[in-house]
């Protein structure tokens, strides 16, 4: 669940970057992608995650539709291999595999305990404030790659990698990269921005006959 959050908070910058300059350097690219949020108040697009694990090198690639709505909303819809479902209503989020017949259920944390991840989600974090910004790699001739390690040590992960549209600045490519050595890979595509998404998306209701587990509670 961690890695969706980080992928779907930096996500949420994601726009294009019509009539401005185009930056060059790590600091202003980063700061480009910034200056946008606040003019995305919600978005989906397709994505594909591939993981792999740290120690075990385990692979995994994974395919499904995001959506993401201010402020706190999202939405992660597996569609293959496997279903799955990630929702957050800005207050709980709800973590359900239909083949485990189980959801997981745990609050949204106070800001004081949020991760960099969570605190973008929620519309109070800044890329600039934030992070580090220094170049990143793996960018093709049309696209720029921006390196962004966390100034405060996160749970989450160490550093992610965006890659974006050298013309538009529209995220392609999200890499979250673990303390443990696991990257997980995310590549977006068919975005759909400022569309209206309803709140009823995200909305969760329990479906009967499956465990409920209280995260909170387990980690008292």
């Amino acid at each position: 669940m961690s890695r969706l959050l980080a992928a779907a908070t930096v996500l949420a910058l994601a726009a294009p970057l019509a009539g401005q300059t185009h930056p060059s350097t790590p600091e202003g690219i980063a700061r480009a992608i910034e200056e946008r949020y606040d003019r995305i108040h919600d978005f989906s697009a397709d994505f594909t995650h591939a993981y792999e694990g740290g120690i075990l090198k385990k692979t995994a690639t994974e395919r499904g539709v995001l959506q993401v709505k201010k402020p706190g909303r999202m939405r992660w819809e597996y569609t293959a291999p496997e279903h799955k479902l990630f929702v957050s209503d800005g207050r709980k989020i709800y973590s359900y595999v239909p083949a485990d017949k189980q959801v997981v259920v745990s609050a949204m944390p106070p800001e004081d305990q949020a991760t960099t991840a969570v605190l973008f989600l929620v519309g109070k974090g800044s890329l600039t404030r934030d992070f580090v910004a220094s170049p990143g790699d793996g960018a093709a001739a049309d696209t720029v790659a921006v390196k962004l390690a966390p100034k405060q040590r996160q749970r989450d992960y160490d550093w992610l990698v965006l890659t974006a549209d050298r013309q538009t600045f529209q995220i392609r490519t999200l890499v979250a990269v673990e303390r443990e050595g696991g990257r997980s890979t995310f590549q977006f595509s068919n975005y759909r921005e400022n569309s209206g998404l309803a709140d009823k998306n995200f909305e969760f209701r329990i479906p009967k006959g499956v465990d409920v587990i209280n995260a909170d509670a387990q980690g008292r």
